[in-house]
């Protein structure tokens, strides 16, 4: 993981072109002031995290946020549990409380089950092979993946996949199949349910997505994100799992939950995942908020931290254009005040959110484990309210 300080050198410092880089500064903890908020008012979004937390039902055991501008972390607080239940008791509707002894405490370093923010290392990972010339935005995946024949009938395209534009239903149970030949079956024959061009959200684009890198590269998704994003940037609490020192999820039993799996931690969340082995290009990245603050800050600055580039500020742009290619832009439902000027993210269904704002160089990151010991109805209103906070401290 990198160094809160921001002492720990990094390696890479030449560009795809052979030339030398210039060092983009790296992340350091220091005050509000020295980053341009206003104290106050990270005062209370710090009490936030802490309420997120409180209470003997709370939004979520444990939660970490990291925040900050340019290159200063100004906030760094980790709240209540990673892991607080033994089970869930379905008949209580309550979780079946650890001793105290038992527990383990939330602390600034916790990694968690990221869920749907893996697609923007997905989606990062695409961008950098448009840069190198190996893949087009607007290439047509029946031209790498022919094997996939709905996908190559109906013309779906590397767009269409990052713009969740594919008119692919949101998610297919491959949970449910006996092996991985019939879940790969099911998804070659998968065809859109709109037409190609419709706003649909779906975790089937990013697995697509997957296939497309991994044919293209020759690598397996979890190393072509490692290779292309985390190792330069020394983000090295980030990977896909197992993940044994993870915050805890959720007592994942039927009926609500689609699998029976038990009280799950350090083990990827999402069934279709687990089911695929836990690499996938919709899910199963697990990290740190110091770490994800790294993946913000280089994104904020053009592509580069330290003396590392993982991409050029045109693809960067790119990235983040309307409507976006993989990264959710000024979306208010949770991003609050942020949203308006260009900001992106993405949430994650465990209790996750990363929010970076070009317009004012500031970003968010909220890592919570609200899936434990059990899947609730989702509520973003403390997302919002983090990011109000954030919003008002820009001086």
């Amino acid at each position: 993981m990198p160094s809160l300080d921001g002492t720990r050198e990094r390696a890479c410092g030449v560009g795809p072109g052979g030339r030398a880089e210039l060092s983009a500064p790296r992340l350091r903890v220091d005050t509000p002031e020295r980053a341009g908020l206003d104290p106050v008012e990270l005062g209370h979004l710090v009490g936030e995290v802490h309420a997120l937390t409180a209470g003997a039902r709370p939004w979520a055991p444990g939660a970490v946020a990291v925040a900050g501008r340019g290159p200063v972390i100004a906030v760094a607080e980790a709240a209540g549990w990673a892991v607080r239940y033994a089970s869930y008791d379905p008949e209580s509707d309550t979780g079946v409380e650890l001793p105290p002894a038992a527990r383990v405490p939330a602390t600034v370093d916790t990694p968690f089950d990221l869920a749907s923010l893996t697609k923007l290392f997905t989606s990062v990972a695409a961008v950098q092979q448009i840069e190198r010339g190996t893949l087009g935005v607007d290439a047509r995946v029946g031209d790498f993946l022919p094997d996939f024949r709905a996908a190559a009938v109906h013309g779906i395209t590397v767009r269409h996949l990052l713009t969740h534009t594919s008119g692919l239903r949101p998610e297919l149970p491959l949970y449910d199949c006996p092996d991985d030949a019939a879940r790969m079956a099911a998804l070659r024959a998968e065809a859109p349910i709109t037409p190609p061009g419709t706003v649909l959200y779906s975790d089937l684009n990013m697995l697509l997505l997957q296939f497309v890198l991994e044919r293209v590269t020759g690598r397996t998704l979890d190393v072509v994100i490692r290779d292309g994003i985390t190792r330069p940037l020394g983000m090295t609490a980030t990977g896909f799992g197992p993940c044994p020192g993870a915050a805890a999820t959720e007592d994942q039993r039927p009926p609500w939950a689609k699998a029976r799996r038990g009280m799950l931690r350090g083990v990827v969340h999402d069934e279709n995942a687990w089911a695929l082995g836990g690499v996938a290009g919709h899910a199963g990245l697990f990290s740190t908020a110091p770490d994800l603050a790294v993946f913000c800050r280089t994104l904020l600055a053009g592509g580069s931290y330290g003396p590392a580039r993982i991409l050029g500020p045109d693809f960067v742009e790119l990235l983040l254009t309307p409507p976006g290619l993989g990264f959710a832009l000024d979306q208010p439902w949770f991003m609050g005040d942020l949203a308006g000027h260009g900001a992106a993210g993405h949430t994650g269904f465990t209790g996750t959110s990363l929010t970076l704002d070009p317009a004012t160089d500031t970003f968010l990151v909220l890592l919570t484990n609200r899936v434990h010991p059990v899947r609730r109805p989702a509520s973003n209103a403390p997302r919002v309210r983090l990011a109000g906070h954030l919003a008002r401290a820009v001086v």
